[in-house]
């Protein structure tokens, strides 16, 4: 049985069975689905159409705007930057921004996303893995691969946490995701287990305590902007965890600690959206004026 419910194990089955970590989360699908590595690979092809197609919707598209009206068009301000070549933080972060802005607004429109791990935190990931797999000219199957990396990140994460905002505050969800995208951008760029356990760490070290405080209760505000930040979030883990810079606190006990911090979080800052920047003054406005209208 392939079962592990820790990046130790995961990277310790890959390590003693001479396989990849996409292998060893291909063949624990396997065995719980019944289906055939064809069927799952061809799956995670369909998610990877998806996140491009979303890329695309959030860019290209006119006049997308939320069903509030509260959110739209801010990822095409960033892509106007990163076209125009003026980005402070250079070429591949201002992209990522722009992608995970996208996506995110795409989902607040009520167009079609991948969650992952969640709808809310849907936009960091593929802006961030993305973004390097294009500027790297990595093939569909190399990103594939990449994508089941995230995927054995991201349940480790949620058996060992959790990726629910209701449950662990916003570290749970965009923290979540960062994790994962670190991950899978070290695993895609060559790096070892090692590397990659340290992506993680440093990725999910950056936002533990993040709260979940949604203002009037929609993932528009700060959710978007929270996806543009967790891109580059991402970005730098994986680039620390490449250049041979390690977690002093190991992977997995920072995930334990993510998950004491989440239950330490009191509910008003759990999605409940009772505190938090819910709670200003302008958001209690925004709130009322959905309401009545």
């Amino acid at each position: 049985m392939y079962y592990f419910k820790t990046i130790a194990e995961l990277t310790e089955l890959a390590d003693k069975k001479k396989i990849s970590i996409p292998e060893v989360v291909i063949l624990r699908e396997k065995e719980l689905s019944e289906k055939s590595e064809v069927e799952i690979r061809k799956c995670m092809k369909q998610n990877l159409k998806v996140m491009r197609e979303a890329i695309k919707a959030g860019l290209e598209s006119e006049g997308l705007t939320s069903m509030s009206g509260l959110a739209g068009g801010d990822a095409k301000l960033i892509d106007h930057v990163h076209q125009k070549g003026t980005s402070l933080t250079g070429e591949i972060n201002s992209q990522a921004i722009a992608r995970a802005l996208a996506i995110s607004e795409v989902n607040a429109a009520m167009g079609p996303i991948v969650a992952v791990p969640t709808a809310g935190s849907c936009g960091i990931l593929p802006a961030a893995l993305l973004t390097i797999a294009d500027k790297y000219e990595k093939g569909e199957e190399e990103v594939i691969d990449a994508l089941f990396v995230a995927s054995g990140i991201g349940l480790v994460i949620a058996q060992q946490a959790s990726v629910s905002g209701a449950e662990g505050g916003c570290q749970a969800e965009c923290g979540s995701a960062a994790g994962m995208a670190a991950g899978a951008i070290t695993y895609l760029m060559g790096g070892d287990s090692e590397q990659i356990a340290n992506a993680i760490a440093i990725s999910l070290k950056n936002v533990l305590g993040l709260v979940c405080d949604p203002v009037a209760g929609l993932v528009e505000i700060p959710c978007i902007k929270r996806n543009a930040v967790g891109a580059s979030n991402s970005l730098v883990a994986a680039e620390m965890a490449l250049a041979g810079i390690e977690s002093v606190i190991p992977v997995d006990e920072v995930i334990v600690a993510m998950k004491k911090v989440g239950d330490a979080l009191p509910n008003e800052l759990k999605e409940t959206s009772l505190g938090g920047l819910a709670a200003t003054p302008t958001a209690c406005r925004i709130k009322s004026d959905l309401l009545e209208g």
